[in-house]
């Protein structure tokens, strides 16, 4: 079966990479949630995507340039005014606190591309073992160098790279910098690449998909997972082709 992990939580309704767009994906039926991690000037892993804080805040500047007490004080919203209250960035410990109560997957994004955060690596790796979390956890970058170095300092967490633009038989990359997926743009994924990475054993999981039609193809096609901004609309569409695969069995 296709996985169905939401996009920043459910981004598409919900305010992004807040506790309430985690637990909308939790209660539409989602299987995962993808989420970024960036540090905050004390040094904190907070959630947050925009290495700036302008597109997602009441505020601007740099994340970095923030501590978490200050972090706090934000408003993570306000395009959701009057609909859901203020949100706060929360940090990837109050998100695995919430885990601990469910069984969802979670792909966690280093965001260390425009800065890379010395001890991001590290203090990620922490949490996922102080909570136990390893089984139930992907590691995900742009920055390839920052995904080598989670694989080794922690060879049994999955790693994935992610990549927008064609590359020459992905899975064998992924393998060879220690990952075990590939998270693909969807631009970069034609149904060959898709097929021959799964062939392979290599997982494919690609984002952003939140057409219908491009959801049904996906499905169809057995791809590993999806990543969406619309998982209650995923999972309707999931239920949908099973629910006609099952009429046509004899």
């Amino acid at each position: 079966m296709t996985l169905i992990f939401a996009h920043r939580g459910s981004a598409g309704t919900h305010p992004e990479n807040t506790m309430s767009a985690f637990k909308e994906a939790a209660r539409v039926g989602a299987d995962g949630i993808e989420t970024d991690v960036q540090l905050s000037k004390d040094g904190e892993v907070v959630i947050i995507h925009d290495e700036k804080l302008d597109r997602t805040t009441n505020a601007s500047g740099y994340v970095k340039d923030r501590t978490l007490t200050e972090l706090k004080t934000l408003n993570a919203s306000p395009n959701f005014k009057g609909k859901l209250g203020k949100e706060n960035i929360p940090t990837l410990e109050e998100l695995f606190i919430w885990l601990n109560d469910n069984q969802l997957y979670c792909n966690i994004e280093l965001k260390n591309t425009l800065f890379l955060y010395p001890g991001l690596e590290e203090k990620v790796i922490q949490l996922i073992r102080a909570y136990e979390m390893d089984e139930r956890i992907i590691l995900s970058s742009f920055n390839h160098y920052s995904l080598v170095k989670c694989h080794q300092l922690a060879p049994e967490l999955e790693t994935a790279p992610l990549y927008r633009d064609g590359l020459y038989m992905p899975w064998i990359y992924a393998k060879a910098i220690g990952g075990s997926a590939i998270h693909p743009n969807i631009r970069a994924a034609p149904d060959f690449v898709i097929q021959a990475s799964l062939s392979m054993g290599v997982p494919v999981r690609p984002y952003t998909i939140n057409g219908e039609a491009e959801m049904k193809r996906l499905f169809k096609l057995g791809c590993s997972a999806i990543i969406t901004d619309f998982p209650e609309t995923a999972v309707r569409v999931r239920e949908g082709l099973e629910s006609c695969t099952r009429k046509k069995m004899p």
